[in-house]
């Protein structure tokens, strides 16, 4: 049995190097997300912390945080990693204090979404329908945050 190649490059993050942190609570458990950024602004690598070491869900949470990671530094758009993440359905899920996402199905969509937020521009997240709290509201008002163009408004004709 041959395996197959190993891919040809790795980008290697630098010994030291600026981090992001961001604590939320889902379902009555403490989860930390720290994402630190390549030299070019682009994310290169993620860590998940659970609140409950030791257990088996932590360890998952490591190994996931290290697949995004390797994923990343191997050259795997960000954001076919966070669409991988998005919706995902399992307990804790809920309300969340985050207050850019209020509610999630996962810890996992959680990630997703905070990743995409804190990483993606505005028009690639607006095209997965991944916006923040305030962003939504300026949409309701039928105008984009990030544009100058109105968006058209919906004919109360059309049934969904």
């Amino acid at each position: 049995m041959t395996l197959p190649p190993r891919p040809q490059h790795q980008w290697h993050m630098p010994r030291s190097r600026a981090g992001l942190t961001t604590a939320v609570t889902i379902g009555g458990e403490r989860f930390c997300l720290t994402t630190n950024g390549r030299q070019d602004g682009t994310l290169g690598e993620v860590f998940i912390q659970w609140g409950k070491q030791g257990q088996t869900q932590a360890g998952l949470m490591d190994i996931y945080a290290v697949t995004l990671s390797v994923g990343l530094q191997r050259g795997v758009p960000l954001l076919d990693l966070v669409r991988q993440g998005l919706d995902l359905h399992f307990v804790p899920n809920g309300h969340t204090d985050d207050p850019q996402i209020p509610r999630v199905r996962s810890v996992v969509d959680w990630v997703a979404r905070r990743l995409a937020i804190d990483w993606l521009p505005y028009e690639v997240r607006a095209a997965e329908g991944i916006f923040m709290i305030r962003e939504r509201e300026t949409d309701a008002t039928g105008w984009l945050a990030a544009e100058t163009t109105k968006v058209p408004a919906l004919s109360s004709a059309t049934s969904w």
